[in-house]
């Protein structure tokens, strides 16, 4: 359960974590999709190929492009791409960082469901039964009035009358779903060499340095946008709280009942509007929050902490009645 625990805080702190975990859950779901779809062909000359590529090729898209929609890398490439430069320059580095990582994880689930549909073999069978050479099998049901492409794109739909007592369409079958399997196993091979070459050999041609500064700024965008938006939920939580508050004393009466109020609790409450004022930082207007949004948006602040990092700290010391110092702390 602690493990359990430690995976889910893993994944909730690292942004990266959660697209490689919403990938993975797409190309799962894109394999449960497969499995539940009931396929049935058309067994028509002229809608097999058109129905088949159909169903191999229009899901993959939908999935590649719901990949894109659900990757938080897609997001901030955008906002860096187009964002003016202002005080910050842009790094097409990052982006095209970005745009990688992007892509990668997209094409994950459209990946799976073409080496699936593959690995089945049924839609292959459905596509290009009427390519097979009919000679090349024996029991071919030449007792029928159809033509023979057209008793070719019958193979598929083995309840078929025509296929009653003759093993054809069977053979036909096992043929092209052993080229079907034949072509999902070479792009799987092909898929796992290309990632383990691109691996080793990346190293010897990129600079490292370069790949650790490019990681480490496509990492800063994204948590900073991610502290800008909590940092904004949590000044427009206090702002509006202010707006309710002011509100409801506008509208109160005159009349004031007095009573004694322990002085810990005024105490409390200064505290508590003093934090309230820090999380506001200044901004009590509309117009002052529309222009901080305007500048954060066209004039990104440079990427210099020095001034805020070295600021001076209070210092506060405590003394005993004789003014012996007893301890300091910042």
């Amino acid at each position: 359960m602690e493990r359990l625990k430690l995976v889910l805080q893993y994944f909730q702190s690292n942004s990266e974590s959660i697209s490689n975990g919403i990938c993975i859950i797409l190309a799962l779901v894109s394999v449960k999709l497969y499995t539940s779809f009931d396929f049935n062909c058309p067994c028509l000359p002229q809608y097999n190929k058109l129905y088949s590529l159909g169903i191999m090729i229009v899901p993959p898209i939908i999935l590649f492009f719901l990949g894109v929609l659900v990757n938080r890398h897609t997001g901030v490439m955008m906002d860096e791409w187009m964002r003016p430069i202002g005080n910050r320059s842009k790094n097409p580095a990052v982006v095209k960082y970005l745009f990688s990582a992007m892509l990668q994880r997209a094409l994950l689930a459209p990946m799976v469901w073409l080496l699936v549909t593959l690995l089945d073999g049924k839609i292959f069978i459905c596509a290009f039964s009427v390519s097979v050479d009919p000679t090349l099998f024996s029991g071919f049901p030449n007792s029928t009035d159809l033509d023979v492409i057209k008793i070719m794109a019958k193979v598929p739909c083995k309840e078929d009358v025509i296929f009653n007592n003759t093993s054809f369409h069977k053979a036909v079958s096992r043929y092209i779903r052993c080229y079907s399997q034949a072509v999902g196993w070479s792009i799987l091979f092909f898929l796992i060499v290309l990632g383990a070459m691109a691996r080793l050999i990346k190293p010897c041609f990129d600079d490292h340095a370069t790949f650790l500064q490019t990681r480490y700024w496509s990492n800063y965008l994204d948590l900073e946008q991610k502290l800008f938006d909590e940092t904004c939920i949590l000044h427009a939580r206090d702002f509006a709280r202010k707006c309710v508050v002011q509100f409801f004393e506008d509208m109160r009466e005159d009349t004031i009942l007095c009573l004694p109020h322990p002085p810990f609790i005024t105490n409390f409450g200064e505290e508590w509007e003093d934090e309230e004022e820090e999380r506001l930082h200044g901004i009590t207007k509309q117009e002052q929050m529309d222009q901080l949004l305007n500048k954060w948006y066209y004039s990104k602040p440079e990427l210099n902490v020095t001034r805020i990092a070295h600021r001076p700290r209070m210092c506060v010391t405590w003394k005993d009645c004789k003014g012996k110092t007893l301890y300091s702390d910042v």
